[in-house]
């Protein structure tokens, strides 16, 4: 194996990680952002205003082609769906929606169980602390909603 920066693994890293679960979500029926807004909504009812600031850092990325653009967007997919309920400008989960969450949560935490396949917890507890502080190093700070460009 070459020797590479760690950009390069950062990068592939994730664009491998944004893939598998994009294609493992697919295959349910649902796009990684709308499955990012069912875990939002897991934690109680939300409005659309809410949703779209609580996930904005992940709307800012590529859209796959075919894939609506906006929270708003993907939402309305998921209402149309019955997997969340839009009662006035709020929204929550249904109980096919949760119970379509805990399938999904159980794949989702298997694609990552399976990326850190082989790696010692404390390595691995090591390499997150170590990403976090380049990440403050280059201007990260904790609560931010995405790093600076």
């Amino acid at each position: 194996m070459s020797e590479q920066p760690i950009g390069y693994w950062v990068k592939l890293v994730d664009s491998l990680i944004t893939e598998r679960f994009q294609d493992a979500l697919e295959e349910h029926g649902v796009t990684r952002r709308q499955w990012m807004l069912l875990n939002h909504l897991r934690i109680g009812a939300a409005s659309g205003g809410e949703l779209t600031e609580a996930l904005s850092p992940f709307f800012g990325d590529p859209v796959p082609e075919g894939e609506p653009r906006t929270p708003s967007e993907h939402l309305a997919e998921l209402v149309e769906s019955g997997w969340v309920l839009e009662d006035g400008h709020m929204f929550s989960l249904t109980e096919r929606g949760n119970l379509s969450l805990e399938r999904l949560t159980e794949i989702v935490d298997g694609i990552r169980t399976s990326a850190t396949e082989n790696i010692e917890p404390v390595d691995f507890a090591t390499t997150v602390n170590t990403l976090r502080t380049m990440a403050a190093n280059l201007g990260y700070r904790d609560g931010q909603a995405a790093p600076p460009q």
